[in-house]
């Protein structure tokens, strides 16, 4: 099997999960909605974020759009190109390609991005965000992890 083939097939088995996760909460809660899960520190509270991480560039959602598609172009190119790929590095590109499509196709299709995960902590709220994300994140610390342990490099 190409390697590359494996990114865009974990690429697309992100997506799918996000987006079934999405359309649920999409069927059984209403906009503002929230299930306590653990008291007084995890809830699925049901909000869209018409912004990026952090609620940054709020309401600018063409803007995001045109970032996210030219971000996409650059990482297929960089996966195109790309000559060494470790199965961590395969694992890695899928799961920020897939994550990206997820919160991509939530901003086309309901001009806001479905975020769900609600975590409290010492009295802290942290901001709500979703599986797309975690992709994302969990997928650029595994990039930078490998950039720093890796003896062949990303």
């Amino acid at each position: 099997m190409n390697k590359k083939q494996d990114i865009y097939k974990i690429a697309g088995i992100i997506f799918i999960i996000d987006q079934i996760i999405k359309i649920f909460l999409n069927h059984f809660m209403k906009l503002y909605d929230s299930v306590e899960i653990i008291p007084g520190f995890f809830q699925i509270f049901f909000v869209k974020n018409t912004g990026a991480a952090f609620s940054i560039l709020q309401d600018n959602t063409f803007l995001i759009i045109i970032i996210t598609f030219c971000f996409l172009v650059f990482l297929n190119q960089y996966i195109i190109k790309e000559k060494y790929s470790t199965k961590l590095s395969i694992l890695s590109f899928g799961m920020i390609m897939g994550g990206i499509f997820g919160n991509l196709f939530d901003r086309l299709i309901y001009h806001a991005v479905i975020d769900y995960l609600s975590f409290s902590f010492l009295g802290l709220d942290f901001p709500v965000f979703n599986f797309a994300d975690i992709s994302i994140t969990v997928g650029v610390l595994f990039v930078l992890f490998e950039l720093i342990f890796s003896k062949n490099k990303v």
